[in-house]
């Protein structure tokens, strides 16, 4: 089965653990992950899926090595991780992989923040 599970396509819950065997045990905002700046950088997400069956994961994804950039003085934001969390040995997985995993696995992504845009102000916590 072939599928796209996107930052741009955010499949709800009940769909994906419908249609594959999968649970998703965590879906929350990553909060602080958005670069510094006049205007702050958008904050990513975090997802954690737990695998119910044998399956072949791939991943292709991006900003892993390299934070998105910030702009007009804004700071880069939090670059994006993938972690596969087996027996309860964390792996950090590169950006691009493909593995196979088995019941009981997880797998955790962590999207990137935004980079902020403008100077931060001077003074202030944000």
């Amino acid at each position: 089965v072939h599928s796209h599970m996107t930052n741009t396509r955010l499949t709800d819950p009940e769909v994906l653990e419908a249609r594959y065997p999968v649970r998703l045990r965590r879906f929350e905002i990553r909060s602080g992950s958005g670069g510094q700046g006049q205007f702050a950088g958008g904050d990513g997400m975090v997802r954690e899926f737990e695998f119910l069956q044998p399956m072949s994961v791939s991943l292709l994804t991006s900003r892993r090595a390299k934070p998105p950039f910030g702009m007009q003085g804004g700071q880069p934001g939090c670059p994006g991780t993938n972690t596969l969390i087996r027996s309860g040995q964390r792996q950090v997985l590169e950006g691009c992989c493909q593995f196979t995993v088995l019941p009981g696995d997880r797998l955790e992504i962590q999207t990137p923040g935004g980079g902020g845009f403008g100077i931060p102000p001077t003074g202030s916590n944000s």
